[in-house]
């Protein structure tokens, strides 16, 4: 769905994106990190062909930048950070008029089927600003979806929500993922990332790392199993340290936390040899690194 080759934008001396070279394959759920003025909406606006790169190329939905950006236009939708509505017009009317402009074909259906599947049909007459933060941010994921784009780029959809508001706009995105549907999403909420996407990309600039969630922590931190033991000594970390698969072995209060790759496969040889040894296990959990743990650490050693 999206190809970029060495993509680049430069506002006179400022350089805003470094050479960004990135796939996002389709149903894909692709997170796009980064602290503010990293360069994440720049990257957006020229993916949507609203801005030009200054060098490099890419494709999106099959249409080059800067080639076919019309195409490019028809077949994505866009969510900014801060979306315009007609305040003064209902739900339904600003719905029209965007289905209208998209030149979609029965429009009132279109807007129908959206504004059911967001939850705000039984709104649909109540004017645009009469809405809440949460509301406005769904009926502005309606407007992006009305021509049935093929691709979704999403801009901080969370921002300035509160708790609930913000839950209501992260059930439209999960709904979006079972339907199949692309999804570009920049976010500086890395809980919603972490339940979101499939992969993320940091970015600051330049792209630093593109993985999953789970084996961005495995990569920078390793997996750790705790074991809650009634009561531990040195003795049996050094028992755990002498087989072959463990990496690591400390103790920290009563617990026994051991660095293992393969946790699946080796905790029952663990669980055999503590047990062998005396040990009371009280129970075995992971420890489990926060996605925030693993951005900043990009983030501040990039």
């Amino acid at each position: 769905m999206i190809q970029t080759e060495s993509l680049t934008k430069k506002f006179g001396d400022i350089l805003a994106v470094d050479r960004l070279t990135l796939e996002v394959a389709e149903g894909e759920v692709f997170g796009f990190l980064g602290p503010n003025g990293a360069g994440k909406t720049t990257t957006v606006r020229m993916l949507t062909s609203l801005i030009a790169p200054t060098s490099g190329s890419a494709v999106v939905n099959g249409f080059k930048v800067g080639v076919q950006d019309q195409e490019i236009r028809r077949t994505v939708g866009i969510l900014t950070e801060t979306p315009g509505m007609y305040d003064n017009l209902s739900a339904e009317f600003n719905l029209l008029v965007y289905a209208n402009l998209y030149e979609v074909e029965d429009p009132k259906r279109q807007v129908e089927k959206y504004l059911k599947l967001l939850g705000l049909w039984e709104r649909r007459m109540d004017e645009a600003g009469s809405f809440s933060k949460g509301m406005r941010q769904k009926l502005a994921i309606a407007r992006a979806l009305l021509h049935e784009p093929r691709l979704l780029f999403l801009d901080e959809p969370t921002a300035g929500l509160d708790p609930e508001a913000a839950r209501l706009v992260r059930d439209a995105i999960e709904e979006l993922r079972k339907q199949g549907r692309t999804i570009f999403l920049c976010t500086h909420n890395l809980d919603e990332a972490d339940r979101l996407c499939d992969r993320i990309g940091v970015f600051k600039t330049r792209l630093l790392v593109v993985d999953s969630p789970a084996n961005l922590r495995t990569r920078l931190f390793g997996r750790k199993v705790v074991f809650h033991l009634a009561s531990v000594d040195e003795s049996l970390a050094e028992i755990v340290r002498q087989m072959p698969f463990v990496k690591q072995a400390q103790v920290v209060d009563n617990k026994l936390v051991v660095s293992v790759d393969e946790p699946e496969a080796h905790n029952p040889d663990l669980v055999r040899a503590l047990v062998g040894a005396g040990a009371q296990i009280q129970f075995v959990g992971e420890l489990r690194r926060s996605l925030e743990d693993v951005y900043l650490q990009l983030v501040k050693s990039n």
